[in-house]
């Protein structure tokens, strides 16, 4: 008789705490999907204490990293962010370590003395080469020349970065370029995330809308892009989003592979994406990813600027429905970090978004690799919590996972066609051990 799949469950901890230390965003990328980044509002000592006592608690069991988030971070100041900074202890028996995600354009001689005093890990958010960037700023200029001016101080000072690009337009020929721009600005880690709609780029689906303080409208004038979504505008950009310019699937598989390629052939840079899929692919080989499956799902906590708690998906704070109201699930202030997660089982949205889960692990062969995909996007894609594949799930697991084996198989066709020799199992980015990809599909 078949055993029923375990039912999802949230892990109690996590490795990783994401903070908003302010909503506001210098500039107005056309693909961003949060709803408040024309707020100037910025996190609390209060809020940051709140979190502190928790992460200091985690660390005595595991490392934790403090990701910096946005908005853009560093439009809370060089002092303000310091400030927030030094409530967080070093760590008990494991330590805690912080992170920013930036767009660099604000970076000056005194944000790099803190990155290198308290020994911040950089990302930066710059998307790479090529005419037409979405990257404006709120007069509607690309950014992209001053976001490489602060890498340039980044690099003068001798701070290692990584990247995070966002890719519309995913081809092979795309993936070579992006490839060699980004190793050769010195990029040691380069993440790739292909347009999804989803949020504010969706615009705001019918029942779903963007969450203020003290009622500002985050659609009008304070908010997002200075306008109100119509409502006859919702049906048709959701119509647009599900034909979304996100490539092909053959491209987007052959973007991948190519990628994959490029990191073979140069190892100046590691790529984010591409070495989480080996990583699976070498646990299927090992008959170890059911593990992975079995394993709790990550809370994944963001804290907004005003204390409010995001579960499983950071994407959807600043966010609420009809149906379930705002995507919280506390707020930090009065029932701690902890205390949130340790109910967030019993809110409504969060028990769809587990179903979901459940729902991914019943029907997808890859679920031990993606772990039920992304809260958010299912929900802006389907307007439920519990639906199963997305654009993201698509293009970002499935075509990823069919282009790392293309690649893979390039290889193994390229070694029977120079005969036999000795095999070596590295990856990532290589085959690895064993020849039997295929089944991991």
């Amino acid at each position: 008789m078949r055993q029923p799949l375990p039912r999802a469950r949230l892990a109690g901890t996590s490795s990783l705490v994401l903070l908003q230390p302010t909503p506001l965003c210098n500039l107005d990328c056309r693909y961003c999907y949060l709803p408040s980044r024309g707020l100037a509002r910025v996190m609390s000592y209060q809020v940051a204490d709140a979190v502190a006592e928790t992460v200091d608690a985690w660390s005595r069991h595991h490392p934790v990293t403090v990701l910096w988030h946005g908005g853009e971070p560093l439009t809370a100041g060089v002092s303000r962010l310091g400030g927030l900074l030094d409530r967080f202890p070093p760590g008990r028996e494991h330590p805690v370590r912080h992170a920013v995600q930036t767009n660099a354009t604000l970076i000056d001689e005194a944000w790099c003395r803190l990155f290198t005093e308290r020994r911040i890990k950089v990302s930066v958010s710059v998307d790479g080469p090529g005419p037409g960037s979405a990257r404006l700023d709120r007069g509607g200029r690309d950014s992209t020349d001053r976001a490489l001016r602060g890498i340039g101080l980044l690099k003068d000072h001798g701070i290692a970065f990584g990247a995070i690009a966002v890719v519309s337009d995913p081809s092979p020929r795309k993936a070579a370029d992006l490839h060699r721009w980004f190793a050769t600005l010195g990029c040691s880690v380069l993440g790739v995330n292909l347009v999804e709609p989803k949020g504010v780029n969706l615009t705001e689906r019918e029942g779903v809308h963007p969450t203020g303080p003290e009622g500002v409208n985050l659609t009008g004038p304070e908010g997002v892009n200075g306008r109100t979504v119509r409502a006859d505008e919702n049906h048709e950009n959701a119509e647009n989003a599900e034909n979304a310019d996100v490539g092909k699937d053959d491209d987007v598989a052959g973007f991948w592979a190519t990628l994959a390629a490029c990191g073979r052939a140069d190892r100046r840079m590691a790529l984010r994406d591409v070495e989480h899929a080996w990583r699976y692919v070498r646990a299927e080989l090992a008959g170890a990813a059911g593990r992975w499956a079995d394993q709790p799902v990550d809370p994944l906590p963001m804290v907004t600027w005003d204390g409010q708690v995001v579960a499983l998906s950071p994407d959807l704070a600043g966010f609420s429905s009809d149906r379930h109201g705002p995507f919280t699930v506390g707020d930090v202030r009065t029932s701690g970090l902890a205390g949130c997660l340790a109910r967030a089982e019993e809110t409504p949205w969060v028990a769809e978004a587990l179903a979901g889960v459940d729902a991914c692990r019943a029907v997808c062969d890859l679920f031990a690799y993606c772990r039920g995909g992304q809260a958010a996007n299912k929900y802006f894609e389907t307007g439920r919590l519990d639906a199963t594949e997305t654009v993201f799930c698509r293009n970002s697991r499935k075509l990823l996972m069919e282009g790392v084996i293309r690649d893979a198989e390039r290889v193994a066709e390229e070694a029977r066609s120079r005969g036999p020799y000795p095999v070596a199992g590295r990856g990532p980015g290589s085959p690895g051990r064993g020849g039997g990809l295929r089944g991991v599909r």
